[in-house]
């Protein structure tokens, strides 16, 4: 097993851009694994983290609602945001400036395979890191993602997830609101999940800019305790 993490900050990078390259590795990741059995080759297969900030944008999983989507094509132009449909799980979600997104492509293979396991692990990562700034975050019962105040009238969410995995290779991954521009979550419906709203770290925290670098090192501080994860870059 190789618990190997490659670790890459892509800075600021466009949604469809990143998603191929998402791909591109996924499938190099699915060609090593085919080849492995077919040709019983035990070729270690790779493992990435890849930090990236996306210019406005909002995506929507294959099973989510488009009446989610609040703004027309025309609308969605003035505000300078882009649109997706994508292979991920989950609804509806923005990407935007101000937001740490992270994409684990992993071969679970080389860590444990129950997809469950993997994402209360980057719920808890999550829950983690806010909590190093003070933060009592939480899961909320059959909403996938990391809240504030579960189960009152002031519930809201801070950070999003979805993933896709095949033959146990993961893609996409989390969305955390550090210091994101909340105004563009009022064109959706966020996740699908009506009468629930959004924040983010720097809100909480009452304070204008937090240091996403800082959030990112505590992050794969954690990841790297919560999945046993070497890291390399």
């Amino acid at each position: 097993m190789n618990k190997t993490v490659i670790v890459k900050d892509l800075g600021v990078k466009d949604f469809k851009d990143t998603w191929d390259y998402q791909e591109q590795l996924f499938k190099g990741i699915l060609d090593t694994k085919i080849r492995n059995r077919r040709e019983s080759l035990g070729l270690p297969t790779d493992n990435y983290f890849l930090f990236v900030e996306h210019p406005h944008v909002y995506t929507l999983g294959k099973s989510g609602d488009m009446s989610n989507l609040l703004l027309s094509e025309e609308q969605l132009t003035q505000k300078g945001a882009t649109f997706y449909k994508i292979n991920r799980g989950g609804d509806i979600t923005y990407h935007g400036p101000g937001q740490i997104v992270g994409y684990p492509i992993l071969d679970l293979d080389n860590f444990f395979t129950d997809i469950h396991k993997y994402l209360r692990f980057l719920e808890e990562m999550i829950i983690l890191t806010l909590a190093e700034y003070g933060l009592k975050t939480e899961r909320s019962p059959g909403e996938t993602g990391v809240w504030l105040d579960v189960g009152t009238p002031f519930a809201r969410k801070i950070c999003a997830m979805g993933v896709r995995a095949s033959r146990w290779v993961t893609m996409h991954g989390f969305a955390l609101n550090v210091n994101a521009n909340l105004g563009y979550f009022d064109n959706i419906i966020p996740c699908g999940i009506r009468g629930k709203a959004v924040t983010s770290l720097n809100v909480e925290l009452g304070i204008e800019k937090v240091d996403e670098t800082e959030v990112k090192e505590k992050l794969l501080k954690h990841f790297r305790v919560l999945f046993e994860a070497e890291f390399i870059s």
